[in-house]
């Protein structure tokens, strides 16, 4: 990573943008660290909705203003999303409910390509939603799942168990970009390369490593990408990107009167509206930190220009101040007594990890961990959050899990500091 100047972050600056982060309960402020189960919304994203259901609500294809205006805004949040990626065009961009439905649909119109004879190969580390569509596909093709591992003593993923499971049968092959549950950042670009030389297709969840640091489709060259605004501080809304030839030629189940061509064809019935207007909103947020705080990485992206350069190098900025985060939490909980973290710990690795971070405490049970901090109006998460493959593998109760906690770049180290404090006093 190219950096020609001192770096600042003003996160005080970047909290006035999110109204949630005001409120007080019983004077106590909020502290919310249970982000990688969904992220406060921007004003931006608010600002977007609210607008596009006051001046646009309306139904698409009429010849009047609100349709013909709301016409334009889904266009206009397909090319933000669109540049938020750097995907190759528009079209490649389609909107659904969430990551798991639009899964379920790519894997049903995948069920046409996989025959009996070929292999699937799933990741343990991966959350469920990137697991059981793939399961279902393989039940109704008769295809073989293959299954690669991670190593439990710090959760990154076995390559050596890729090399083993792939071979000329492989023909898809599903991965995380990141792990919801422990935080671990998968080498894709290299996944993408072992896929495609036999000819294997490579779908990636990207939901939790989105909202972390610049994604760039493209470069990775894989051929599908899902993620989920409400992750990215937006509304409750899936994206779906993948190639178009792919998308082309892929069976669409729809309505007969529906476009034959993608995006169209794989949006079946009328969309969230106003959620696609809430996209644009959350994408111009992320614009926002590029002009403010993220100019000093252009370097890195010179093949970009406009709005998508503004865009990775605001998420670059924000991947820089959440490795401080990173860092300050994990020395922090190293500190605590029977603490034991599941992940990368090694600070010199911040930069293959996310601020996600799970933990058990001995002889605690986590979700009375996660009320306590509760009580004092911190917000965590306890329990598997569907990675329960992570569970298994770890030999962890499977009816209590983990405590997990997700900063991201709103968050401060004072707040950090709150929660340590917290935790510490735990008995």
């Amino acid at each position: 990573m190219q950096q020609n100047k001192s770096f600042t972050f003003d996160v005080e600056i970047v909290r006035n943008k999110f109204p949630a982060l005001q409120i007080t309960d019983n004077n106590i402020p909020r502290i919310y660290l249970d982000n990688p189960g969904g992220t406060q919304i921007c004003n931006s994203s608010i600002k977007y909705m609210k607008d596009y259901l006051i001046h646009n609500n309306a139904n698409r294809g009429g010849s009047f203003v609100t349709s013909i205006n709301t016409e334009n805004i889904l266009l206009e949040a397909r090319q933000a999303m669109s540049d938020f990626i750097n995907a190759n065009s528009k079209d490649e961009i389609i909107f659904g409910a969430n990551m798991t439905s639009l899964t379920f649909t790519i894997a049903r119109s995948l069920t046409n390509w996989i025959k009996a004879d070929d292999e699937i190969i799933l990741s343990r580390l991966d959350h469920d939603a990137n697991i059981s569509p793939w399961l279902q596909m393989a039940k109704d093709t008769g295809a073989t799942v293959k299954w690669v591992d991670f190593d439990p003593t710090d959760c990154t993923l076995d390559i050596g168990s890729f090399n083993r499971a792939i071979n000329d049968h492989t023909k898809f092959i599903a991965i995380g970009y990141a792990s919801n549950s422990v935080g671990s950042i998968n080498p894709i670009k290299t996944i993408a390369k072992m896929a495609h030389s036999v000819d294997a297709l490579i779908f990636v969840d990207a939901v939790q490593y989105v909202p972390h640091g610049p994604t760039d489709v493209q470069d990775l060259d894989i051929d599908f990408l899902v993620c989920s605004a409400y992750k990215f501080f937006g509304p409750h809304q899936g994206i779906l990107w993948g190639k178009y030839e792919l998308l082309e030629k892929l069976k669409a189940y729809k309505v007969r009167p529906a476009s034959e061509k993608p995006p169209d064809k794989f949006e079946t019935g009328t969309q969230n509206h106003e959620g696609q207007a809430g996209i644009l909103g959350a994408i111009s947020h992320f614009e926002w930190i590029g002009e403010k705080f993220g100019n000093i990485f252009s370097a890195n992206f010179q093949h970009m220009s406009g709005r998508t350069l503004k865009l990775h190098n605001g998420l670059l900025a924000i991947q820089k101040y959440e490795q401080q985060l990173s860092h300050h939490l994990i020395n922090g909980l190293q500190n605590i007594p029977n603490i034991s973290i599941k992940g990368i710990t090694n600070t010199k690795q911040i930069s293959s990890r996310i601020p996600t971070i799970s933990f058990t405490i001995k002889d605690q049970n986590p979700q009375q961990v996660a009320a306590l901090l509760g009580d004092q109006n911190i917000f965590v998460w306890d329990g598997h959050y569907y990675a329960i493959e992570i569970i298994k593998q770890l030999g962890i109760d499977s009816s209590k899990g983990m405590v997990r906690v997700g900063a991201t770049h709103y968050n401060t180290i004072n707040e950090l500091d709150k929660f340590l404090d917290v935790l510490s006093s735990i008995k």
